[in-house]
């Protein structure tokens, strides 16, 4: 089959009929018509589309290696510097369709899937996993251009650092038996960020499991997979015209709870189980971090040039450029750009072979990067706020517009450089990006996209090579302080 197109992409999602609840009814119908997920499949539907573009088509797709057929390029495993440049152009060219708001377009997990499959070697040998498993599973999503979803979290019920979960039923997602076909799963996972949307969901346990061993576990299964439920949050799309709501009404993921009601896995869908080394050593030792965080980085990088254009356009419109505090403001996103910028070079500049052969981006400034980008998204919203002031408060509909009070929102609503109608279009988008509940989640996504920013910190201290400073400051004090 190869990359698939749009039409395909949608066809095949409204063949599924996974089990999806929303506000406490459940999904019935196409996926496709659902007010709440109309848009985000509209907006991967024409991501896939790129594939075929004649124009950009040999950017967005390489040939199998086993079939002939051109696949998604973020399929593709490194083992050149010109192949990571390879992979970021494509990136680049799905993060631009939807200006880098779209945290999980399909080429993050097909990055991640490939990054396991890179790494496969690490489940050799140790027990109760199946390498064989994971390489077949990352072939059949790349040959069928299979789309993704995830959970890798326990629900959040005690974050205490020794939490022993003791309830009678499971709470956090568990193996619970096996049989001849494959394990059984009950409990659920969270954060599962357009779950049911997909053709499948990929489930991996991160961290140490000590004393819970069986939610130890990694394996991927379809979306309708009988015992399957995904329990979505509220919407934070606030309507679909894409005037009054233009990012939302487009680029809204769906974040899930995922509850597994004694799900059977099938033995040659399991990757592992019930092995905390394992699920422990595999996503550190594995090409996990580096190859994921590459694709972040190239789409925070297209998110920062949206903030950008976005801030620079608000003060065009009411004619605020000649003010030094803005000038400071928008120097601050500009360095922060340019710096993230500076970082993904230097990555990839200084990527190296790993032992398997496959050609890892620089770790470490990837982390440098991953613990920058919260830091400064937030404040960039906070300087779009307050260049627009109150002008984001202000916003009429586009229904207004169509009134007999046009005259009225006309007059007292246009900008400097723009008339009323194109103003209030900049600053609701504006608004859109970092006022509305999709905004704020936005913002609350960036902020723990890895996890627990001090976490981050704290890894990046760990990781980072220290020593060659310590022992220039130590022969420093032997040679001139004596």
């Amino acid at each position: 089959m190869g990359a698939v197109n749009g039409k395909d992409f949608i066809n095949r999602l409204n063949q599924l009929k996974p089990e999806i609840w929303y506000d406490g009814e459940k999904v019935e119908g196409l996926l496709s018509e659902h007010p709440a997920f109309k848009g985000i499949i509209q907006t991967k539907a024409a991501l896939y589309d790129l594939q075929h573009d004649p124009k950009i088509k040999d950017e967005m797709t390489y040939t199998s290696p086993t079939s002939g057929n051109p696949v998604g390029l973020s399929f593709l495993q490194p083992k050149t510097k010109e192949d990571l440049i390879r992979r970021r152009k494509m990136f680049e060219h799905w993060a631009r369709h939807t200006g880098g708001i779209m945290g999980r377009s399909p080429d993050y997990l097909n990055t991640v899937l490939m990054s396991f499959a890179s790494s496969v070697s690490l489940l050799k040998n140790k027990s109760n996993s199946f390498p064989n498993n994971l390489q077949a599973f990352y072939e059949l999503a790349r040959e069928n251009d299979l789309s993704l979803a995830h959970t890798f979290v326990a629900p959040q019920v005690n974050r205490s650092q020794i939490y022993i979960e003791n309830s009678e039923e499971p709470i956090a997602a568990k193996v619970i038996g096996k049989n001849e076909e494959g394990i059984i799963i009950k409990g659920a996972r969270v954060l599962a960020t357009q779950g049911g949307l997909t053709d499948e969901l990929l489930v991996f346990s991160v961290g140490k499991f000590l004393f819970n061993e069986d939610e130890a576990f990694a394996f991927s299964i379809p979306s309708n997979t009988k015992g399957l439920k995904f329990i979505c949050r509220d919407t934070f799309i606030g309507g679909q015209s894409a005037f009054d709501h233009p990012l939302s009404s487009r680029y809204e993921e769906m974040d899930s709870i995922v509850v597994f009601d004694n799900v059977l896995v099938p033995w040659n869908r399991v990757f592992y189980y019930n092995n905390d080394e394992v699920a422990e050593d595999f996503i550190i030792k594995s090409s996990f971090h580096p190859f994921a965080k590459h694709q972040v980085m190239v789409r925070q990088i297209v998110k920062l040039e949206f903030i950008l254009g976005v801030a620079e356009l608000l003060i065009e419109t009411i004619n605020v450029s000649e003010y030094q505090h803005i000038h400071e403001k928008m120097s601050e996103i500009i360095i922060g750009l340019e710096t993230m910028r500076a970082l993904l070079e230097k990555a990839e500049n200084h990527a190296s072979l790993d032992e398997w052969g496959y050609m890892r981006p620089d770790i470490n400034t990837l982390m440098v990067a991953g613990n920058l980008f919260p830091k400064i998204y937030s404040r960039f919203t906070e300087i779009i706020q307050q260049i627009g002031a109150s002008g984001m408060i202000t916003l009429p509909t586009e229904k207004a517009f169509h009134s007999t009070i046009r005259t009225d929102l006309d007059r007292y609503l246009q900008g400097a450089t723009k008339p009323a109608e194109e103003r209030v279009k900049i600053f609701r988008l504006a608004w859109d990006l970092t006022m509305s509940s999709f905004g704020t989640r936005q913002t609350q996504y960036e902020r723990y996209f890895f996890g627990d920013p001090i976490r981050l910190s704290s890894e990046l201290y760990n990781a980072y090579p220290k020593s060659e400073y310590v022992k220039v400051i130590s022969n420093f004090l032997k040679n001139h302080m004596n």
